[in-house]
């Protein structure tokens, strides 16, 4: 490289980085839990309330909540699809089911430039993880 003119270097160095951002992972989901409550009548069971961000171009792995999840969209358009279901891209006031032995397959923003935003009510074993990666 020491042959290379100095306004030459610059510009190589930058269409690397440039290169190396193409193929970065895509951003994450932000996950809050908003409230969680034992559900007495229910014995070992409680229902868990969360909120998931989702920043432009966001992308879910594979997986699954052993839960009966119910997903309503606050702001954005996201993509949905549990294994042997339909896609669904989902906006503002509209809704997803998810049992407990589904595996979902597709969860992303339908966006690469707007954020969504979703709430997610979850009925599930106490004290158990609620997002389990399926590899």
């Amino acid at each position: 490289m020491s042959n290379l003119k100095p306004a030459v270097l610059p510009l190589l160095m930058a269409a690397c980085l440039s290169m190396g951002a193409a193929h970065a992972a895509p951003p994450e989901a932000i996950v809050k839990q908003v409230m969680t409550q034992p559900l007495n009548d229910y014995p070992g069971k409680e229902a868990l309330m969360i909120t998931v961000d989702y920043p432009p171009g966001a992308v879910d792995p594979v997986h699954r909540h052993n839960a009966h999840s119910f997903v309503y969209v606050l702001e954005g358009s996201i993509v949905m699809q549990v294994q042997g279901g339909k896609q669904v891209t989902l906006t503002p006031g509209q809704s997803f089911y998810e049992g407990p032995d589904d595996i979902h397959t597709v969860g992303r923003n339908a966006s690469q430039t707007e954020p969504a935003k979703f709430l997610v009510l979850l009925l599930k074993e106490r004290d158990m993880p609620f997002f389990i990666p399926d590899h």
